[in-house]
């Protein structure tokens, strides 16, 4: 190391050689800022395993416009959307189809552990709104009480899901009606249930009388192709005489969404003061770190200052210690965060994962902070006599 460091500034490696002077203190500096890059590592593995899930369910379907109540800000949230919308929408020579989702959470009583699955009622003949892994299996929900059910859903082993097909479909009970899957699709527990599960619109209605087949909870619109979905959009607002709908595309919906989660969801914000405390504690350890080897080898400063050395010598000497606690302590908390979000996403089946993006992030995050911390360690030299001293 000392050679690379010497390589690399091009004098004596005078950071490095302080910070190892003292090993106990140097390993207890390493531990700390690893720490805080794990703590950072989490949070984000969480927030980013929030976004795929919240745009997980988006993927299921395929549309060009959706339209959806005033106050829907999520694919589960908000009110309903009369039909009548729909045949409004169908007036427009650029829709092509329209079809109404349905949306609700169904309880599953699994014995020993009871899970939720957010269940989608759709037309079982328009597979063009469906993605092509589901379409080939949505005929299947032409039979009454039949559902597709999700094989990565919390709670149901993968042995069970694996063995569901036609031949061997696996019957239920919940909301007092014996439901059957017939065959099963990747979607994966979220934070708003254990899994998915796809309904017929029929069968969906069944499962909750009190809901309406005029009433769904988002309106699903495709376009004829080479058509422009913002022009559509201005359009549909001027046919549709209920202006607190929000129209706008498949893919704004899903991002607004997003949005939503991360920003005004308690959630979201909770999992970024995470980011932000474990930023601030990396920072904070950095920075007691060098301030305690400049306030002990402060007559050495002294020396070097009185023999005419300006204030950029003693900034290269706290950023090189900056720097080396930076990355020999990023490379332990690499190896701990991406143990704790493997673990993390077996057991909760999250979208928890270490993402080459993510691990450079932190990287270039925990350079950057520290050197922040060397820069306001270095303060006390400034201002520091060397007549004082002696």
């Amino acid at each position: 190391m000392s050679w690379l460091l010497q390589a690399l500034f091009g004098r004596l490696p005078i950071g490095w050689l302080q910070l190892t002077h003292n090993r106990t203190r140097f390993a207890a500096a390493l531990a700390g800022v690893a720490f805080a890059n794990v703590l950072v590592f989490v949070q984000l593995g969480i927030m980013n395993s929030m976004g795929a899930a919240t745009l997980r369910p988006y993927e299921f379907f395929q549309a060009d416009v959706m339209i959806s109540a005033g106050d829907a800000n999520a694919l589960t949230d908000g009110g309903n959307v009369a039909r009548q919308w729909l045949l409004q929408a169908m007036a427009d020579p650029d829709v092509v189809d329209g079809m109404g989702l349905f949306v609700a959470n169904v309880p599953w009583d699994r014995g020993e552990k009871d899970i939720s699955l957010t269940t989608f009622g759709i037309d079982p003949a328009k597979p063009g709104f469906l993605a092509p892994e589901i379409a080939g299996d949505l005929a299947l929900l032409q039979v009454q009480d039949a559902v597709i059910l999700d094989r990565l859903a919390r709670g149901l082993g993968a042995e069970e899901a694996a063995a569901i097909r036609p031949q061997s479909p696996l019957a239920f009970e919940t909301q007092g009606r014996t439901i059957t899957a017939y065959a099963t699709f990747a979607g994966g527990g979220g934070f708003g249930g254990d899994g998915y599960m796809l309904v017929s619109d029929q069968g969906f209605l069944a499962l909750f009388p009190a809901r309406s087949s005029a009433a769904p909870d988002h309106i699903l619109l495709t376009l004829r192709p080479g058509a422009q979905p913002e022009a559509v959009i201005a359009r549909l607002k001027t046919l549709i005489s209920d202006p607190g709908l929000r129209i706008r595309t498949y893919a704004q919906a899903a991002e607004e969404d997003l949005r939503y989660q991360q920003t005004r969801r308690p959630t979201g914000i909770i999992f970024g003061f995470g980011v932000l405390i474990g930023v601030l504690v990396g920072l904070v350890i950095v920075y007691q770190v060098l301030s305690t080897d400049v306030a002990d080898h402060l007559r050495e400063y002294a020396t070097f200052k009185a023999m005419g050395y300006g204030p950029g010598f003693f900034l290269g000497v706290v950023f090189e210690e900056a720097l080396v606690l930076g990355v020999l302590g990023f490379v332990p908390g690499l190896i701990v965060g991406t143990t704790i979000l493997t673990l993390m996403g077996a057991i909760t089946t999250l979208p928890l994962a270490m993402t080459p993006s993510m691990a450079v992030a932190v990287f270039l995050g925990t350079v950057v902070f520290s050197a922040l911390s060397g820069a306001i360690a270095t303060r006390r030299l400034a201002a520091a006599d060397p007549a004082d001293l002696f």
